[in-house]
C-alpha cells in the first residue's frame, strides 16, 4: 500500500463501514529550489512558516556525505517567549539575584 489509489480505496471502504478515516500527510517533503546570486538558496514561504523560521534567524550549515544539512538555531529570547512559564519574578528580584551572582563571581 503506498500510492494514492490505494489510500482512496481504503478511505472509501472505511466510509462504507462508517469508520472515520483521516489520512496523515507525512512531514517529509521534497522541494526543488534554485541557487541564486551569490549562492543564495531560497526556502519557500510556506516551509518557513511551518517551521517557525523568520528573517534574521541563524542557521547551522553541516556538510555530510555530499549533502548540505540546515539546522535553524532558535534565538534565546524567542525561545524563552514560546515556552510555558513556570516561575514568576519581578524586575527588582531579578536585579537583586543578578547583583548577588556578580558579587560572588567578581569579588576577590
Amino acid at each position: 500500500m503506498g500510492d494514492l489509489s490505494d489510500y482512496i480505496q481504503l478511505s472509501e471502504f472505511l466510509y462504507t463501514q462508517k469508520i472515520l478515516f483521516i489520512p496523515v500527510i507525512l512531514l517529509c517533503q521534497t522541494i526543488t529550489s534554485r541557487v541564486g546570486r551569490r549562492g543564495a538558496i531560497y526556502i519557500p514561504k510556506g516551509v518557513l512558516k511551518r517551521l517557525g523560521i523568520n528573517e534574521g534567524d541563524r542557521v547551522l550549515i553541516k556538510l555530510a556525505d555530499n549533502k548540505v544539512i540546515l539546522e535553524f538555531i532558535s534565538d534565546p529570547l524567542s525561545l524563552a517567549l514560546k515556552v510555558k512559564k513556570w516561575a514568576k519574578t519581578t524586575v527588582e528580584e531579578f536585579e537583586e539575584e543578578s547583583e548577588g551572582e556578580q558579587d560572588e563571581l567578581y569579588s576577590s
